[in-house]
């Protein structure tokens, strides 16, 4: 007997939802891993009572096992935040929202809300790091609720276990724990609120759920533009829950799309400003490098341990047998899912797909700044996650539903039991380790010893500690890794800077001045040449080496301000002050430059009088 559509479902091109669906629906909790038990449904209250309890016990269970990060300092490109003065100004949310550049750091993308939430925490509690931990930690319990919520709205048996799994996987303690990486959760609390809102829409056919869906999107899009694909996954849900996808479908997706693409490219035109990263990988390499990353993404959400917050760049060959492996284990995955779809059902190549479309940004295809160090990351996979943790979890919810009624009941609690157990001690350990740079570092290297970059920073911060013997046998090692590869000129130059920064601060500033001059060409090898020149009152020398940088780089305002001091050290007045004052041409809001500046102003004065 054919079902009848009523006119609202006929217009937004929603069949009608089944019988058992409607009243799986109306059940807000049911026992985690399936479908709620036979008989009379539980009261308002009940109801709401259950609620209550299970977002306590998602509750509890993020904030036992992310403890450990909110005693966390601030780890590698936190230290943005002490640099960027728009976070510092109390009238900086102009800049952070119409100046993005004036943030000083590696982050180069426009990110406005992310900028706008730290700059409140800063009126609050300045740089205080538990601060901004702890609100990490409750974007994180925050988007845990909204997916709960959301998974009981699509009707998806086990939906508490799923949200749990996410709560409290270890692969997310990286978004959570690392200051600067809620951008991930921020953006997928966004994200989330818009599904919610186009469910709304679709179900009742308001502008203003609509209206609401569009909000919360460009939300996302601020916060981290990855959230760019999540109109194709609403496209994905149309056709799960319809087998079909309708043109009507599409054409009420189409404003999302284009609005997240307008917002996506207009951000990617002012990070090439920026960050000129670029990869000279052909199609067919990067293809590679993408069924590697998704089988990879795979094995750490089921096999969540190792994690190296930098992992090694894997070699791409296009003749290796093992790389095409991934490929087309990758599309026989799709197929069979694709072929068995009318006996299990489209959730799991949904969820598949899902994963897949929200992983895209960061596969490879387009290049990336991180792409220096690795080819995958923990983070990226933060909302694309919650795809496969469904899948499995969905696919375990079923095979206990065959179980006898006396069973299931036992089988779920203990499937519950194991994953806390299994998963929570993981997650503490893991937010553990941004406790401090030092443990943050060592842990990275302990994984992968040949991280140069880690090397790096750990020898920075064993020098800022006056560790000098630790900083020059951690240097020592990424200076080695550093002549395995000649011909890579950033690192080399990098480790030539650690070797001449822990030997200076031996004393032995022969030794180090080698080192800086061996790639003095290199931006920092520079900087702390001309520096360590003039400290020791060579400021002729150091003059030259700024007028050679200055002829190659013209526009560059911290040159002007450098080579202005050392004209100002060698009483050269006039000359000085028209080096600070182009630099103040080039850069009108340097105050390094402008002190400088009207220093020599009075001291001309002074001389004139």
């Amino acid at each position: 007997m054919a079902t009848r559509k009523t006119g609202r479902q006929v217009r937004h091109g929603q069949a009608p939802r089944p019988a058992v669906e409607r009243e799986v629906a109306s059940r807000d909790v049911y026992p985690p891993g399936g479908p709620p038990p036979p008989g009379p449904l539980p009261s308002t209250r009940t109801r709401v009572a259950l609620n209550m309890l299970a977002a306590l016990a998602l509750s509890l269970l993020v904030a036992v096992c992310y403890y450990p990060a909110t005693q966390g300092g601030f780890v590698w490109d936190d230290s943005l935040l002490m640099r960027a003065k728009p976070i510092q100004s109390p009238s900086g949310l102009w800049q952070v929202w119409f100046e993005p550049s004036t943030i000083d750091g590696n982050e180069a993308h426009y990110w406005p809300v992310l900028y706008t939430l730290f700059w409140l925490e800063h009126r609050l509690w300045g740089f205080t790091p538990a601060g901004f931990h702890i609100v990490n930690v409750l974007l994180h319990l925050g988007v845990t609720l909204l997916l709960w919520r959301l998974l009981l709205r699509l009707a998806v048996p086990g939906a508490w276990v799923m949200a749990m799994v996410f709560a409290i996987h270890p692969l997310h303690a990286e978004s959570v724990s690392w200051v600067i990486g809620r951008k991930d959760p921020l953006a997928t609390l966004f994200g989330l609120a818009c599904v919610l809102a186009w469910l709304r829409f679709v179900e009742h056919g308001h502008r203003v759920s609509y209206a609401w869906a569009l909000v919360w999107f460009v939300l996302g899009m601020l916060s981290k533009t990855t959230v760019v694909t999540l109109p194709v996954s609403l496209l994905i849900w149309y056709w799960w829950k319809q087998g079909r996808v309708t043109a009507a479908d599409v054409a009420r997706v189409a404003p999302l799309l284009l609005v997240g693409l307008g917002i996506m490219i207009a951000e990617m035109s002012y990070a090439k400003g920026r960050d000129h990263s670029a990869f000279d990988y052909s199609m067919i390499e990067r293809m590679l490098i993408a069924a590697h990353a998704l089988w990879f993404y795979v094995g750490k959400l089921v096999w969540p341990t190792g994690l190296a917050v930098i992992y090694p760049r894997w070699d791409i060959r296009v003749m290796d047998p093992l790389a095409w492996g991934y490929v087309v284990t990758a599309i026989a995955a799709v197929g069979l899912l694709w072929a068995f779809r009318h006996r299990i059902g489209r959730g799991p190549l949904a969820g598949v797909l899902f994963f897949a479309v929200t992983l895209s940004p960061t596969l490879g295809f387009v290049d990336y700044s991180y792409m220096h160090f690795s080819f995958v990351a923990d983070r990226y996979q933060y909302l694309a996650g919650a795809g496969v943790i469904a899948v499995l979890v969905g696919a375990a919810a079923h095979g206990m539903s065959r179980l006898p009624g006396a069973w299931q009941t036992g089988a779920r609690a203990t499937a519950v039991a194991l994953l806390v157990v299994i998963l929570g001690p993981l997650t503490w350990h893991h937010a553990g380790i941004y406790r401090d740079e030092v443990t943050f570092y060592s842990h990275i290297i302990s994984l992968n010893p040949k991280a140069r970059f880690a090397h790096f920073m750990l020898g920075l911060e064993y020098n800022k500690q006056g560790r000098y013997e630790e900083a020059l046998a951690t240097c020592r090692i990424e200076y080695q890794l550093a002549l395995q590869h000649p011909y890579d000129q950033t690192w080399n130059g990098w480790a030539r800077v650690c070797m001449g920064n822990t030997t200076e601060k031996l004393g032995r500033l022969a030794e180090a001045e080698a080192y800086y001059k061996s790639v003095q060409t290199f931006p920092e090898a520079f900087h702390r040449l001309t520096k360590l020149w003039m400290r020791q009152e060579r400021y002729q020398e150091a003059l030259e080496l700024y007028r050679t940088f200055v002829r190659k780089n013209p526009w560059s305002a911290r040159l002007h301000s450098g080579m202005g001091v050392a004209l100002l050290k060698l009483n050269r007045l006039d000359e000085a002050l028209q080096s600070f004052e182009r630099a103040l041409e080039l850069a009108p809001s340097m105050e390094e430059a402008r002190t400088h500046r009207d220093r020599v102003r009075q001291l001309m004065k002074n001389r004139g009088a």
